[in-house]
């Protein structure tokens, strides 16, 4: 179902009405009721062609803030954008898609099945009507409504000239936090990220640094650290990611123990894998 909200009216979010150059009309199309955009939120945005390590800081930072309530904004593209979508809707949390083209696109179209299910658990929102075809000019656009809608922005991984950079030049202009998430010195994939940080950004640590941002504390109890052979293999990857074969040279353990035991770190949110890498979370 498609509806709209113009500006004035009682459900338009107001942050984002608080901004110098509000869309006059906001096009949403999603199950989640319209106070939705009104909810405490957070960009999570970066590279397209993002690291492995990338995708995993997004989808489990974005997991994290969206167990704790906050709802999870972001543009829906490859790389970052996907993965902090996929992470939220992973901890049944909600999510905001922004869109650079008419609101009845999916677009990218390889992310037909993931607009689907942010439709199921969040909205997807674009100033643009049904029909309006994506262009260049209409991404850094729609990133101002990213930054309007979020009371901070995270950027996961950027380079110099990364697009990402855009909405955090809005969140700037708008007076929002801005944070970033620290990445390899020697990446170019992380060159704007670490950018920002000597520019004075606030590091991204872990999601309470985000949470804090906000204003937001969430009291937890600290979590068992897992034993033997388990917590083995989670304090190696704390030196270092790695792979299956790596783990279990540097373990001792039999490959078929590391392979089980990684599923259950996995499941238990403590490591993720990408590119057969694995590596510890940003909340373990």
């Amino acid at each position: 179902m498609i509806g709209r909200l113009r500006r004035g009216e009682r459900s338009y979010p107001p942050l984002l009405a608080a901004i110098h150059d509000p869309p006059a009309t906001l096009w949403c199309r999603g199950a989640a009721p319209l106070e939705l955009l009104a909810r405490p939120a957070v960009a999570v945005v970066g590279a397209r062609a993002c690291s492995s390590y990338g995708r995993s800081v997004a989808r489990s930072l974005s997991r994290e803030l969206a167990a704790a309530g906050v709802v999870v904004v972001s543009g829906m593209a490859r790389g970052v954008d996907g993965e902090a979508h996929r992470g939220a809707l992973e901890a049944s949390g909600s999510t905001v898609a922004v869109l650079g083209c008419g609101i009845d696109r999916d677009y990218p179209a390889a992310h037909a099945e993931l607009a689907r299910r942010i439709c199921d658990q969040g909205l997807i929102v674009s100033e643009y009507e049904p029909g309006v075809e994506p262009a260049p000019w209409r991404f850094p656009a729609r990133n101002r409504i990213i930054a309007g809608l979020s009371r901070a922005v995270v950027v996961v991984e950027a380079r110099e000239r990364s697009g990402a950079l855009i909405t955090v030049d809005f969140a700037l202009e708008q007076g929002r936090d801005v944070l970033a998430v620290p990445g390899e010195i020697t990446s170019a994939l992380s060159a704007g990220s670490n950018a920002l940080l000597r520019l004075g950004a606030a590091p991204a640590l872990t999601v309470d640094d985000v949470l804090e941002s906000i204003g937001i504390v969430v009291e937890r109890k600290p979590a068992a650290e897992p034993e033997g052979d388990a917590g083995r293999l989670l304090a190696a990857l704390r030196d270092t990611p790695a792979t299956a074969d790596e783990l279990a040279r540097a373990t001792g353990l039999a490959a078929g123990d590391v392979a089980s035991l990684l599923v259950e770190l996995e499941l238990d949110g403590r490591v993720a894998a990408g590119d057969g890498v694995y590596r510890v979370t940003i909340a373990a």
